[in-house]
């Protein structure tokens, strides 16, 4: 039998996340953005919720094509509202069109958004000694500075909670217990 964190173990649909994706290093933008947008979504919600709306965020959202989503109007994602597939939280979906708008800046000043993102680790992934759940923290002090940068530039929705969850779905931090198969 495989080991493997817990909360990993509650679906397949869980099960496949936690093996192929998180804690693993992303360092592609599109991958970047779409999980962005699914840690933004998450605030105040289940990660299982989430996960299981994400097939329809990806329709509604054309796949998170950054440039297309940056390029939304209200008029294209208010329809967003009525669908019952995905998290119907106004504040949330305007603020996935900003997101990609401020997330266009980041790429132009820095490159790419990766290269901004991956800088605040020295382009190395933090592996962290995590016996237990519990040893998992919700936010760190380098989340809530990541959070103040991200305010500054504009993005809506990243605060420490969500952007230290950003952390670790795109292997920026890797929180996998240490006796898990996907360490």
């Amino acid at each position: 039998m495989t080991i493997r964190c817990a909360w990993g173990q509650e679906s397949g649909l869980m099960q496949t996340y936690h093996d192929v994706e998180w804690g693993k290093p992303h360092r592609d933008d599109h991958d970047l953005f779409e999980l962005m947008c699914m840690e933004m979504y998450q605030a105040g919600l289940s990660w299982r919720t989430v996960l299981n709306k994400r097939a329809a965020f990806n329709e509604d959202f054309d796949r998170y094509d950054i440039k297309k989503v940056a390029n939304m109007t209200d008029a294209d994602w208010q329809p967003f509202l009525q669908d019952a597939r995905i998290i119907r939280n106004r504040a949330k979906l305007a603020a996935t069109v900003s997101n990609a708008q401020a997330f266009i800046k980041v790429q132009k000043e820095f490159g790419s958004f990766a290269t901004y993102w991956w800088a605040f680790v020295n382009n190395q992934p933090l592996v962290n000694n995590v016996a237990t759940e519990n040893d998992v923290p919700a936010k760190t002090a380098l989340s809530v500075k990541i959070a103040k940068d991200l305010k500054r530039r504009g993005f809506k929705f990243m605060g420490p909670v969500a952007v230290y969850a950003f952390m670790q779905a795109s292997g920026l931090v890797n929180d996998h217990l240490n006796d898990c198969a996907f360490k």
